[in-house]
């Protein structure tokens, strides 16, 4: 049974699509979208979140993960332009700090992305985009 009362699969794709758009409009690394996703799946598994806070995890997961994996990442503003102002920095900081306490600051997880990518290397073959399109 899952904890999740309130969000179902089609909340979760919709977050996962909007999250997809800025990722692209970023221009972030593949890996940058696969932990975030990651990060957002396991913050959800252990907390009854609502649905009007959906939007907040996720770009309090994406901005984390930025910091993460990106040279360059957004901005805090950036990322409250991209929610139409729906959140306040204090909002978004206060849920990347729950995020991160949540997972007891373990971002370090083994994505597809990075399985894939050790997996072509392994089979000598020179683009893991071969697998993804």
């Amino acid at each position: 049974m899952s904890l999740q009362k309130k969000i179902d699969e089609s909340i979760r794709s919709t977050l996962v699509d909007w999250l997809i758009q800025i990722h692209y409009n970023f221009k972030l690394w593949p890996e940058t979208l696969f932990l975030t996703v990651n990060v957002i799946d396991r913050f959800f598994s252990q907390h009854l979140i609502q649905k009007r806070d959906v939007q907040l995890v996720g770009i309090a997961a994406l901005l984390m993960v930025t910091k993460y994996e990106e040279i360059y990442p957004p901005t805090l503003k950036d990322f409250i332009y991209i929610t139409g102002d729906a959140y306040t920095s204090d909002e978004i900081i206060e849920m990347e700090r729950n995020i991160l306490f949540s997972l007891d600051f373990d971002l370090n997880q083994c994505s597809s992305y990075r399985f894939l990518e050790r997996f072509s290397k392994l089979a000598k073959i020179d683009n893991v985009t071969f697998f993804l399109s």
